[in-house]
């Protein structure tokens, strides 16, 4: 089992929904970003680094029936699981998203807090790499990061930090930046983060 793997595993077997930092009871920036897309019900969504987040568990509630989670974690999918049940509508993927193969393309690819723990050049362009050709020409990518105001360490581990201009220019070969905006978000334990949340559009 690799460093990464050792490290989440330990974290959801020994901490609830409320002990971790980046824990949303709603995640209501990133609903509203997908509200906005004006998706098909039957659209392909897959959550990156879905870990123990209700974006999915949303989604289901609001009638999309081809959802997708992955994450390093296979313990954090297990409780996932329990919240929304093994339903067929939802693949749960326990890999690493560097060493993700996908058999197939998704018209929405999101990710919330993962991103910014690939602190290494060659993991960066292997995930821009990945992300580039799994979406559908036309596409969305809904990504949120850490702000250049936000950490420098998550969950004991380095983070990277960004700008809008820097993710733009990150994933300008493929993606068109649709829209971005900062937000603070409050964690359980009454504390602050400054995150950035950006949309691109496949071209």
């Amino acid at each position: 089992m690799s460093e990464r793997k050792l490290h989440w595993e330990r974290v959801y077997e020994t901490k609830g929904d409320f002990e971790v930092s980046w824990y949303q009871e709603v995640p209501k920036e990133s609903l509203e970003l997908v509200a906005d897309l004006k998706l098909e019900n039957t659209a392909a969504i897959i959550d990156i680094g879905g870990r123990n987040s209700n974006f999915t568990a949303e989604l289901l509630k609001q009638g999309y029936s081809d959802l997708s989670i992955l994450d390093i974690s296979a313990k954090a999918l297990e409780r996932t699981k329990e919240k929304i049940g093994s339903i067929a509508s939802v693949d749960f993927i326990a890999t690493d998203i560097l060493d993700f193969q996908p058999k197939r393309k998704f018209d929405l690819w999101h990710d919330r807090a993962a991103f910014h723990f690939l602190t290494e050049e060659k993991q960066i362009q292997q995930y821009v790499d990945l992300v580039s050709n799994s979406i559908v020409s036309g596409g969305f990518f809904i990504l949120s990061t850490f702000s250049t105001s936000g950490p420098l360490k998550c969950s004991g581990l380095d983070i990277s930090q960004y700008s809008k201009e820097k993710l733009e220019n990150i994933f300008k070969n493929n993606f068109e930046l649709v829209q971005s905006f900062e937000t603070v978000h409050a964690t359980p334990f009454e504390t602050e983060q400054n995150f950035i949340y950006t949309v691109f559009r496949k071209r």
